[in-house]
């Protein structure tokens, strides 16, 4: 296309933007942005549902036999607040809703659509039409999620991995439409993820500012890009397994059921072949933000761009072909678990290297601690936290002693809470003024991520030593085992600290609907950020740039000197020469 075309195409769109009415300019719009931030606060939403059913969970794990006053017919009259059955259906959607309806939408379905194009100097994602049915697809999977709680029999209740044959079982609760409501739903939800994986796909590789190459996109974009060829190869997977799940409790089929001869472990392999590709897809996201956000405040360039750039390119690749450590105890040949167990060690190793790098960031550099900056520092340590009780969960001798027990409860939050929840939270606290044009409260800020980070550890971190204890998950009452009544103590800790982490989230929620009406009109680079979506307006217009694209002359961490202001140059500004450096 001309520069000629090239311009009166982009007034062309931009002249049919302002044509658009309120439904197509906020409802069904093909603006990246305002998908973006569409995806957001669907995701939010689900956050509120799936954390009040975990307050739900932890109560009653805290007072199994307790009733309490003045409450009514809310409780039991032998005590607790849940029924066995309506526990089983509390964890399950709970677990269901904050991985599949919060984390992926916020990380993967927001931060996706709203940094990549203006990261590598794109006017829209490449299939504008296609990236709205990918919202709304998702919606519609919410959607189809949540009225199962409405439906007579109650919600799935097989847990989130769903295993045969116990999800396989028509109506094993009696009438039960909410196993099925949740296979169609991840069904559609993974239809929804597919077509935005291609857009991010196609965008990246086609639609790149001139000089933007490969390795100068921001760490960010390069996690993006690896996190939708990862959805793109695994949903697929999920998506084929619930449907013949669904077969099987509603046309007779027996893909899962021993009575008809099918194999219940078949379900394990597919699950699994998603779900650990799928670890990396919330995770991923949340180390390019950390990978973006401490280098800003930090003062420097970040440490080994290219190293960081090749693990994360590792860590995908080794994703597939560690699966098997989830079926340890599944009765699985000791030597292919040996084979499991030594790829499941080798992943740690481009984990490490990007720790490692973070680390060589944060040296030496001039540290400023703002709350992106706060969040992005307690993603790293939370996740190696977690990453480190992974390597426990990599030997098949301790993974038999502990798996099943809540020390896999806490490694998972570990990872996903603190990892992936404060990677968002990192990212919404920093984009925020590019999204929407106004800045975030910061004493609300530091009110929100202080009680958090501490109310987080002293919920999860204890569940360690309890898992270690023998307790373990999906239990209704511990105290109907006698040899867990000595550490149920632990269990009162964890659910107060739970309500307070839930109490912890209200200066957010406070401060993201106030500063969104009220708060301090953002400048176009408030934290002197050098990637190229700081070069476009707050909030950006229609087309980002309009109808002129950036050139871009540098990558975002091409120089190594934290001392000189040079290293914060945007990308669309030509670097000055060094004397001796032989570089321009």
């Amino acid at each position: 296309m001309s520069a000629t075309t090239a311009a009166a195409h982009g007034r062309s769109a931009h002249a049919e933007h302002h044509e658009l009415g309120f439904v197509r300019t906020y409802i069904f719009s093909t603006d990246h942005k305002m998908i973006a931030r569409q995806f957001l606060f669907l995701g939010l939403f689900m956050m509120i549902i799936g954390g009040l059913l975990a307050l739900v969970v932890r109560w009653q794990l805290a007072w199994p036999e307790t009733a309490i006053p003045g409450l009514g017919g809310i409780l039991k009259e032998t005590g607790g607040i849940l029924e066995p059955a309506q526990y089983n259906m509390a964890f399950t959607m709970h677990a269901t809703i904050m991985i599949f309806f919060v984390i992926m939408p916020i990380l993967a379905g927001c931060f996706g659509n709203f940094c990549i194009p203006l990261m590598i100097g794109a006017r829209d994602m490449a299939f504008p039409f296609l990236n709205m049915l990918s919202f709304w697809t998702t919606f519609s999977a919410g959607l189809i999620m949540l009225s199962g709680f409405f439906v007579e029999g109650g919600h799935a209740a097989a847990g989130w991995t769903s295993y045969a044959p116990l999800s396989a079982v028509k109506d094993y609760t009696g009438v039960n439409w909410g196993q099925n409501l949740w296979c169609i739903s991840l069904f559609v939800m993974g239809i929804g993820s597919m077509m935005g994986s291609i857009n991010y796909i196609t965008t990246v590789i086609n639609m790149r500012a001139p000089g933007m190459q490969l390795f100068r996109m921001p760490l960010v974009v390069w996690s993006l890009f690896i996190t939708a060829i990862l959805l793109l190869l695994a949903l697929p997977v999920l998506t084929s397994g619930v449907a013949m799940l669904l077969f099987d409790r509603t046309l007779g089929t027996s893909w899962f059921k021993p009575s008809g001869g099918g194999e219940p472990l078949l379900w394990q392999h597919l699950f699994w072949y998603f779900g650990h590709p799928e670890v990396y897809i919330l995770i991923l996201p949340a180390m390019g933000i950390a990978s973006e956000i401490l280098p800003v405040f930090a003062r420097k360039p970040v440490f080994g761009y290219h190293a960081m750039a090749f693990s994360m390119i590792a860590i995908a690749f080794l994703s597939w072909i560690v699966y098997g450590h989830h079926m340890f105890v599944s009765g699985m040949n000791p030597a292919l678990g040996m084979s499991f167990m030594v790829t499941t060690m080798i992943i740690a190793v481009p984990s490490a290297i990007k720790t490692f790098n973070w680390l060589g960031t944060l040296w030496g550099g001039r540290i400023q601690f703002q709350v992106p900056m706060l969040n992005a520092l307690a993603f790293v340590w939370m996740f190696v936290i977690g990453g480190l009780s992974g390597i426990f969960m990599a030997s098949t001798p301790v993974d038999i002693y502990i798996q099943d027990t809540y020390f896999i409860v806490a490694h998972i939050h570990y990872v996903v809470f603190g990892g992936s929840i404060f990677g968002a939270f990192a990212a919404i606290y920093y984009w925020f003024p590019k999204m929407f044009g106004r800045m975030m409260n910061t004493a609300l800020g530091h009110l929100h991520f202080w009680p958090t980070f501490v109310f987080f550890n002293l919920t999860f971190f204890p569940m360690h030593i309890i898992g270690v204890g023998g307790q373990m998950r999906r239990i209704y009452n511990p105290m109907q085992y006698e040899f867990l009544q000595h550490q149920q103590h632990w269990n009162v800790l964890i659910t107060y600290s739970a309500l307070l982490l839930g109490v912890s989230q209200i200066p957010f929620v406070i401060n993201f609907f106030w500063s969104l009406f009220a708060g301090r009109k953002a400048p176009a680079n408030p934290w002197n950020a050098n990637t190229l979506e700081w070069t476009a307006p707050s909030p950006p217009p229609h087309l980002n740039w309009g109808a002129k694209l950036p050139t871009v002359y540098r990558g975002p961490y091409e120089y190594s000197s934290p001392e000189s202001r040079e290293d914060f140059l945007p990308q669309t500004q030509p670097a000055p020469a060094r004397v001796g450096s032989g570089r321009h």
